[in-house]
């Protein structure tokens, strides 16, 4: 029988060499015989991550955390073995919880660093890589540095970040936004949709970008024959499909989808969904793409007065009016429609905004009308002025 030490040592000999599942099972033999000690268990469970059982490994984890409450590694365990299934939130309180008890944990403090990297979440990711001792650093530490500083420049939010944002805001999001901050955005796109004489029910196939909860799609629903939504948070995505609202609900990038493959809109909307993207070009060239010659392109902003676009101090995009109209003619689109509106509060103050229409630009509709853009590029309803059928519920994998 070998002593744990040695058993300790041939496990991670196993893991080194990507024998993984093998590992396991050495270290589980020795905890079935009783020797279960702490270094021992958090083996196991980095063993067990590595093999991709990571049910087993939290509940080892778990385990080893509840009888050594006062062990910076059994902390440190439970927090990688959650990290790896994407649990950021109590992966972080564990990595800080292990930083407590011992302060000096350089494994600790890179896997919380590389927590908050998964979560988009730059400034507090260096600040954790930082704190370590220059020796202690690795080739692999210096990627994920190198990586968080390249996040920090980018003219669009992390969608890292993004995600883990509203997937744990996503149990009350409509509650605080709503009541909280007075969120307002879905009805001010729909009194710009009216101004523009769209107000046809059943008439409008339309994109959702950014759908959250499904609060735009509260708003649009009577007017479309076909709703869909994306959104990049899959929690909120699940809100929105318990609503019953959409006829097709998918968890991407906006960027992506607008620029990827998929039918012609009569409308695209985005309510309060710009406040994550500075450069807006790719999203402007994909709607245009995306747009029925007679389409309307419908998206509220917050306002900026410095230049194209700034990083706001709630790490929220503001555009200015300038930008916005440039873009457009970048990408072929007349501005139908630019009001100033406000979205929401923030601390009990309104957030001065501007509402959008956009539309293909008049060469670009006679174009439209006279060739064969709505045949070019499908058109996403079909006849029917009702949701889909259970029949199409069951093909949400489709291109939208």
């Amino acid at each position: 029988m070998l002593p744990d030490d040695d058993l300790i040592g041939s496990a991670e000999s196993l893991i080194a060499h990507g024998r993984n599942g093998e590992a396991a099972r050495l270290l589980r033999s020795g905890l079935e015989r009783g020797r279960g000690g702490l270094l021992l268990r958090v083996t196991l469970v980095r063993a067990l991550i590595a093999a991709n059982d990571f049910e087993t490994a939290i509940e080892i984890a778990r385990e080893t955390a509840r009888t050594n409450p006062g062990a910076a590694p059994a902390a440190t365990a439970l927090g990688e073995s959650l990290l790896a299934v994407g649990k950021l939130a109590i992966a972080i309180a564990e990595f800080q919880r292990a930083l407590r008890l011992d302060p000096q944990s350089t494994q600790a403090r890179f896997l919380l660093g590389a927590a908050w990297l998964a979560a988009g979440e730059a400034e507090k990711a260096l600040e954790a890589f930082d704190a370590i001792d220059p020796e202690d650093r690795t080739p692999e530490m210096a990627e994920r540095v190198a990586e968080a500083h390249a996040m920090r420049v980018r003219t669009r939010s992390d969608p890292r970040y993004v995600r883990h944002l509203f997937d744990e805001f996503s149990a009350n999001y409509d509650a605080r936004m709503l009541g909280q901050l007075a969120y307002d955005a879905p009805s001010i796109l729909r009194q710009l949709a009216g101004m523009l004489g769209i107000a046809e029910p059943g008439r409008y196939s339309i994109l959702d970008l950014g759908c959250g909860t499904g609060l735009a799609g509260i708003a649009f629903r009577d007017l479309a024959c076909r709703l869909v939504g994306v959104d990049l948070s899959p929690a909120m995505i699940e809100t929105a499909r318990a609503r019953d609202l959409y006829d097709e609900l998918e968890v991407g990038d906006i960027e992506r989808t607008l620029n990827g493959d998929g039918p012609a809109f009569d409308l695209i909307v985005a309510a309060d969904t710009f406040v994550y993207l500075g450069d807006l070009r790719a999203v402007y060239s994909g709607a245009a793409r995306r747009l029925n010659a007679d389409g309307k392109f419908l998206f509220t902003v917050e306002k900026s007065d410095v230049g194209e676009f700034d990083l706001g101090p709630k790490r929220r995009w503001r555009h200015s009016e300038q930008y916005l109209r440039d873009e457009a003619r970048r990408a072929g689109l007349d501005v139908a429609g630019l009001i100033a509106c406000q979205p929401r509060t923030e601390a009990g103050v309104p957030v001065e905004g501007l509402a959008v229409a956009l539309q293909p630009s008049s060469r670009e509709r006679q174009k439209g009308n006279s060739s064969s853009h709505s045949t070019s590029v499908p058109r996403a309803c079909v006849g029917s002025n009702s949701k889909a059928t259970d029949d199409e519920h069951k093909h949400r994998n489709s291109h939208f």
